[in-house]
């Protein structure tokens, strides 16, 4: 019988650019995750997630993914992965690394063929490359605004110098979109998760795994002047604080959940119980349960869990509501306390202003609190 280990394990994330650095540089990597093992396995972690150390431009802290089968140089060689991979398993400490489906780095070896290829072409297919709006094309292609501000869409200059198409890019304009309807983009997935699960990983956590589909013909839509972008009724990632609106036409669409249910097939192939963890940023509970039905994902993040305030009856509440959302459809709750998107909870647990969610905190942050009354709760 399955031991189904993620049921119950405890994952502990690794930021791998600050979290030990073994050769002097200045920032963390490969080799300093495997230094730091023993550490590890003495707190008891069953499983570490790594955040990206794929190679990459760094313009969003490495969620701009400019190869996805290799290390930045920054920290170290796939030697150095397989290194540390190999000395974790034999402390019996799975990994799990990020995977980031929803958009590329601009400096990818395919959006910069679709820069060079123009219009109508395969290379740019991949892509959501759009004709603009108005008498020359000077206006975006529809209305939609990137989760860092501004539109989603930025304006190409074309082949022969003349401005040109437009991309769409739901984050920075140097992370455009995939076209998820693009059987090639799907292939390419599928090799990416296959190039990980065969040298010897325990899962995916998949970033924005609410993102991938957009709604058939790129709608207009105009997020409630205070909504956020991420989609959830929770604080959600830097200068993002509540829902955008349950009709958002790129986020939780229904094709995302067939993606998902083809890399489960996928990974259920390998031994060893390989996992699909989902930050899906939507709301309610009953919604995120959606990632985690029985063909689908094995985890998802629990960011309503999160984000409720130190008082016990809320606590009990959420607590039964995640038991009731995710139990409906046989998965376990997750019960999250921090990641890298927001304020780490031995502080957050102290906090007696606003939690300042997204843009961290400093030792002159009003309202910061009793330390050791974070670190007791």
């Amino acid at each position: 019988m399955a031991s189904e280990w993620w049921r119950t394990a405890v994952i502990y994330q690794i930021y791998p650019r600050s979290f030990a650095d073994a050769n002097g540089d200045g920032m963390g990597d490969l080799a300093g995750i495997t230094a730091r093992l023993p550490e590890l396995s003495e707190l008891g972690v069953d499983a570490i997630w790594l955040s990206p150390f794929f190679t990459s431009p760094q313009r969003d802290a490495g969620y701009d993914v400019a190869d996805y089968c290799d290390v930045d140089p920054r920290f170290g060689t796939l030697a150095d992965f397989d290194a540390m991979l190999a000395q974790a398993h034999a402390r019996g400490i799975r990994v799990i690394i990020d995977l980031v489906p929803n958009h590329s780095s601009d400096q990818h070896e395919w959006f910069q063929q679709a820069l060079a290829a123009g219009p109508g072409s395969a290379e740019r297919a991949r892509y959501l490359f759009r004709d603009g709006r108005g008498a020359a094309g000077e206006v975006p292609p529809n209305t939609w605004q990137s989760v860092f501000g501004g539109p989603a869409w930025t304006r190409v200059t074309e082949p022969d110098g003349t401005p040109g198409q437009w991309y769409l890019h739901l984050f920075d304009s140097s992370q455009p979109d995939f076209d998820w309807s693009n059987e090639e983009v799907r292939a390419e997935f599928r090799r990416i998760l296959r190039f990980w699960l065969d040298r010897g990983v325990d899962g995916f956590r998949v970033d924005v795994a609410h993102g991938l589909v957009k709604a058939e013909g790129l709608p207009d839509w105009t997020p409630p002047a205070t909504a956020g972008s991420m989609g959830g009724g929770v604080a959600l990632e830097p200068g993002i604080s509540e829902d955008q609106g349950e009709d958002a036409p790129y986020w939780a669409q229904e094709g995302v959940h067939e993606i998902y249910r083809d890399w489960r097939r996928l990974l259920d192939d390998y031994p060893g119980e390989r996992i699909l963890a989902a930050e899906a940023w939507v709301d309610p509970l009953s919604k995120v349960a959606a990632w985690v039905r029985p063909d689908e994902m094995h985890q998802a993040f629990n960011f309503a869990y999160l984000e409720t305030p130190w008082d016990a009856a809320a606590l009990h509440r959420v607590i039964d509501d995640s038991i009731a959302a995710f139990g409906a459809v046989g998965a376990p709750s997750t019960w999250v306390l921090s990641n890298h998107d927001v304020v780490r909870h031995a502080t957050r647990l102290a906090l007696t202003e606003e939690n300042p969610q997204g843009h961290g905190v400093g030792p002159k942050t009003p309202g910061l609190g009793d330390p050791a009354v974070g670190l007791r709760r």
